[in-house]
């Protein structure tokens, strides 16, 4: 039987196959669209779909549109890959020699496979491993500060895995464009003197597209300790998806990171970051700490529309009048400010402690931060400022 017969005999079935991957990619939150899952299933018909690795890349290059949904993508691809249509596998174990028994209870690319193998060739291991979705699942909602060191780890790992989108603006400077809206005239003019005097040729220019500088800010007092660890992984992770981002923290005094964050290692990077900073899991002076950043950096690091991040619970030990001055005078000079807050992820949650209610007025966005749901939604966040 050839491969169009496969995919066509009993095509209810195998259209019920495919289906139920997109379906469950869906459920993970991934976005998939009905044009996706058209070109997924003509692209079938020209790979062997009994081969493991074609249909792998074929789904993987027409179903995922995000880096940092590949590894949620191969977790359901394998638990789609090695199950049986009516119940989920447990445990190892062996691919069976043809020919096959219950064919109408395996799915259609496990029948194929089937009917392909000869009475000479190995057994091979497929291993299960459906457990892996339901626990990178719950790792994607549950917090932070109750992740066991183990959980830790492997979110230290996604965080350092997790691709960021910059946010744009247009600069004044203009640059040679195709689909400009204003004549290059020095262009112009250089290639009428080439010609005689005549233009013979229209150059046109644009505004050019740059980066928003990104300033990260996070709070390292004893009140964030569980969070602290886990936001310069966060910024890690930013700085080496994007230029032109700084990087500071705060307690009592106000410390510059960025250098020691360039580090390619991410446990090297963290370490040297922690051991800069002489007021780890210590007291709280917000107001102060922003006061020493508007007065000494703002006018380095603020420039051409920067986008202001603070990560923070908000509990002020200093003068709560000052922090909004300051919140006051950070705003006004930035394209954005966004405040992160890890316990906006607590039931019933109300900002209502005095320094993190003095800051409220001048915050553009008010976002959480306390799991791995929270990074993503504010990377989809970031990525939709530049419209």
């Amino acid at each position: 039987m050839n491969q169009d017969e496969v995919l066509y005999a009993g095509s209810d079935s195998f259209i019920k196959n495919m289906l139920s991957l997109v379906h469950l990619l869906r459920r993970a939150g991934m976005p998939v669209s009905s044009d996706q899952v058209m070109d997924f299933t003509r692209a079938l018909k020209l790979v062997d779909i009994g081969e493991r690795a074609q249909v792998y890349h074929a789904a993987r290059c027409l179903l995922v549109s995000r880096h940092e949904h590949l590894l949620l993508f191969e977790t359901i691809f394998n638990t789609f890959w090695n199950t049986r249509a009516d119940t989920w596998r447990t445990s190892p174990q062996k691919t069976p020699r043809a020919p096959r028994h219950d064919k109408q209870q395996q799915p259609v690319l496990m029948t194929y496979m089937s009917s392909k193998a000869r009475a000479g060739d190995p057994e091979l291991d497929v291993i299960d491993k459906s457990a892996t979705y339901s626990d990178l699942e719950i790792l994607q909602r549950k917090d932070f500060s109750q992740m066991t060191p183990d959980e830790l780890d492997a979110v230290k790992r996604l965080i350092q895995d997790m691709r960021w989108r910059a946010c744009f603006r247009q600069s004044r400077r203009r640059v040679a464009s195709r689909n400009g809206d204003t004549l290059h005239m020095r262009r112009v003019m250089a290639a009428a003197v080439r010609n005689g005097g005549v233009p013979l040729a229209l150059t046109w220019q644009s505004r050019k597209i740059k980066q928003r500088p990104i300033i990260l800010i996070a709070d390292i007092s004893g009140s964030m300790e569980k969070y602290s660890r886990l936001v310069l992984q966060f910024f890690y992770s930013l700085s080496h998806s994007l230029k032109h981002v700084e990087c500071f923290v705060f307690g009592t005094r106000l410390t510059r990171i960025s250098l020691q964050l360039k580090l390619k290692n991410i446990d090297h990077a963290v370490s040297d970051a922690a051991a800069e900073v002489v007021d780890w899991a210590g007291g709280t002076r917000i107001g102060e700490s922003l006061s020493v950043f508007n007065h000494q950096w703002s006018r380095r690091v603020l420039r051409r529309g920067a986008i202001v991040m603070i990560v923070s619970d908000g509990w002020e030990r200093g003068d709560a009048a000052q922090l909004g001055v300051q919140m006051r005078y950070l705003q006004l000079r930035c394209y954005r400010l966004i405040w992160l807050n890890p316990l906006i992820g607590k039931v019933n949650y109300q900002p209502q402690v005095e320094g993190m209610a003095a800051a409220l007025p001048y915050i553009d966005d008010f976002l959480p931060i306390h799991n791995l749901h929270s990074l993503s939604t504010l990377a989809t966040h970031l990525a939709t400022l530049s419209s």
